[in-house]
């Protein structure tokens, strides 16, 4: 069954600062996952400095970074169980990340250690199937709860399972009802009292609202305004996208819309149009260009697959999608500098096939293709015909190239030179010429003005 059709959540989005950029993004990595990959949780888990990530995909799979937008091979948990959704925070105050985990079998906490492994599961039981779990101070007391919603039309609700501060949770959760089945929820302060309201997508027939339920502080919840949507939406983004203290609402829709709504800071919202991001699965807001506005990125199934990047004019409004290819199915989206050049990156889970996605920020740099250079197989001691990389430069100065160097067994020629002036392009050229039978693999490793870390161009072929 499609991931979509279980899975109706909140997107998430790791905070980190920036330095400007265009915000261009391109596939640098591809991490094999077991089949199944659903949602993602980035966190530093082993406190070395360098992006980690967690992917709930029937297992739960943990991936050490190396701070190059790679990963070591991945650590297993609860393999087997059926994990669903997975949700990273420090649950103890110990100052190491932690995880919870909506699973087919019920809700997990994972405690973390602090050098990127996790302690045994413990397990909550849950009326019906968790699909989301989030992290919140939902009643006041300065200890994490955890927010779950369910798959099944028997749990028509949003629970709280009330932190006792020690990484445990009460077992008995507090139920709020939504006028229908919540289909994704967005958490923040919509009306500035200091407690904790939710945003609740719903859909039922030819109805798509967006509920508001303002918190009562005590982990409960009262029924706010409601808005209409675009059909058979699917997630929430929360941000403040005018920068004047007041949160609104992107709301990605299957439909192909992802609608905007503005908060007037007293819990109630007014439309502000949308933008078309076609089979829209995931929503998430954050600094991509570093220009202190808060942009989109959406990923969309169907075909062509792929993440739309959406940059924010800082009145509410968008410039029109970036579109990036990735992925096959039912991609979803979460950020994190994971090369750590202080430009936020984008990794990306296919559910069909078990891989994950990392795309790098190149900053001023764009390359067409997007994508990695795949040469058809080729025979021992021969030369493929070249394929070509357009590299062009978005920026308002020259790029400044170092050097330019080719590895594996691949050769490289380049009308790039030391300079590219703003606005201006240059090709690189790239041919394959196996030595031996087998797949190969080699890089096109630029280092340029635009970034702190090389810019990579994967290249593989087969020799036969």
């Amino acid at each position: 069954m499609p991931f979509h059709r279980i899975l109706r959540a909140a997107g998430l989005a790791l905070c980190l600062s920036a330095i400007p950029a265009h915000a261009q993004f391109e596939t640098r990595a591809r991490v094999s996952a077991v089949a199944s990959p659903a949602s993602i949780a980035v966190g530093d888990f082993n406190r070395d400095g360098k992006l980690d990530f967690a992917d709930a995909t029937n297992n739960l799979q943990v991936f050490l970074g190396k701070g190059d937008g790679t990963f070591q091979p991945p650590t297993n948990y609860l393999t087997g169980t059926g994990a669903l959704f997975v949700a990273s925070a420090d649950l103890n105050h110990d100052g190491k990340l932690d995880l919870a985990v909506a699973d087919l079998n019920g809700l997990f906490i994972l405690m973390g250690n602090g050098d990127g492994t996790f302690q045994t599961p413990v397990e909550y039981a849950t009326a019906c199937i968790p699909i989301f779990v989030s992290t919140g101070d939902f009643n006041g007391d300065h200890k994490l709860d955890l927010l779950v919603t369910y798959s099944s039309g028997n749990c028509p609700y949003v629970s709280i399972f009330f932190g006792n501060g020690d990484g445990t949770f009460q077992e008995r959760p507090t139920n709020t009802s939504p006028s229908y089945s919540p289909a994704a929820t967005g958490i923040g302060d919509f009306n500035h009292d200091g407690k904790l309201d939710l945003a609740v997508a719903e859909q039922f027939g030819g109805l798509s609202q967006v509920e508001i339920l303002l918190g009562n502080g005590n982990g409960t919840f009262s029924a706010g305004a409601v808005y209409p949507v675009d059909a058979d939406p699917f997630s929430i983004a929360v941000s403040d996208f005018r920068s004047d203290g007041k949160l609104d609402l992107a709301v990605a829709a299957l439909s192909g819309v992802t609608d905007i709504l503005l908060g007037n800071g007293d819990g109630t919202f007014q439309p502000n149009g949308y933008s078309r991001t076609p089979d829209a699965v995931w929503v998430i807001a954050d600094d991509f260009n570093g220009d202190g506005k808060p942009d989109l990125a959406v990923a969309s199934e169907g075909f062509p697959p792929g993440v739309n990047v959406l940059l924010g004019n800082g009145d509410g409004t968008f410039q029109a999608p970036a579109y990036y290819p990735v992925g096959t199915n039912d991609p979803l989206v979460a950020a994190g500098d994971f090369n750590n050049d202080h430009k936020l990156d984008l990794i990306v889970p296919d559910y069909r096939y078990g891989t994950v996605y990392v795309l790098l920020n190149t900053g001023a740099v764009s390359f067409s293709p997007t994508m990695p250079l795949n040469f058809k197989k080729q025979a021992s001691g021969t030369t493929s015909a070249p394929q070509a990389v357009t590299l062009t430069n978005t920026g308002k100065t020259a790029l400044n190239i170092s050097s330019m160097k080719v590895a594996g067994q691949f050769a490289m020629t380049s009308t790039c030179r030391k300079s590219v002036a703003a606005g201006a392009n240059c090709t690189i050229s790239v041919t394959f010429s196996p030595k031996t039978q087998g797949p190969k693999s080699g890089t096109v490793s630029i280092i340029d003005s635009a970034s702190s870390k090389p810019q990579v161009i994967e290249l593989s072929g087969t020799g036969t």
